[in-house]
Formats: structure tokens, sequence, C-alpha cells
């Protein structure tokens, strides 16, 4: 089945800066629509950001505008999360997700239309 793995979490001072990134496996990855989710302790799981199929779209939550910057490489079957000036609110387990269907800016956001999820990797922004 689709395999979304996920890498690049770890402890980081606040200001600071981490790349995650997402392996996927058995699926046509330049078909999918990825984006990656955050969910802090207590919180309800919530959007960061998402790229379409080729890359000419991407989108991100008002949290981390201008602070992330996602990306993908479909020769590789993988899409990053670049994360600069980090917060200790940044502070969660972070998931990718993938979608066959292309979706606009505002159903990006919804969790539920990602047909498929890694088990999320933890970063953690001390202050």
């Amino acid at each position: 089945q689709v395999q979304l793995v996920e890498s690049g979490g770890g402890l980081v001072q606040a200001g600071g800066s981490l790349r995650l990134s997402c392996a996927a496996s058995r699926l046509t990855f330049s078909r999918y629509f990825m984006g990656w989710f955050r969910q802090g302790p207590g919180k309800e799981r919530e959007f960061v950001a998402a790229i379409s199929w080729n890359g000419g779209n991407t989108y991100y939550s008002d949290s981390v505008k201008g602070r992330f910057t996602i990306s993908r490489d479909n020769s590789k079957n993988t899409v990053d999360l670049q994360m600069n000036s980090l917060k200790p609110e940044d502070t969660a387990v972070y998931y990718c997700a993938a979608d066959p269907t292309y979706r606009d800016n505002f159903a990006s956001h919804n969790p539920s239309v990602y047909d498929y999820w890694g088990q999320g990797t933890q970063v953690t922004v001390s202050s």
C-alpha cells in the first residue's frame, strides 16, 4: 500500500531552522497533491502547507507564511518543508499527506480530503 515516511524532525532553538522531508512510495507521486499538517500537544491537527502536482501552486497557513517553504521533487518522490525562524509555538508532530485530487487553497486546508498519511515526525522548538 502507499507509504509516506517523514524525516528531519528534532530539537531546535527558537529562531533556528529545520528541513523536513517526506518520502513516498507505491503511488504515482507526480499525480498526487501533497500537504503538510501538524498537531501540537492538546491541539487539533492543523494545516501547514500544500503543493500541487507539478509544484506550480503552493499554499500556506497564515501562521507559517513567509517562514516555511514547501517544495517537491517528482523524480525522487519527495516533498520537503523548509522551516525557518522557528518559534516555540511551531512545536508539534508534523505529518505529510497525499491526495490524488487537485485542490484549491481552501480545500487543501481540510485534512479529511487527504487519502494517505505518514506516521509523523516530532519538531520541538525551545525558547
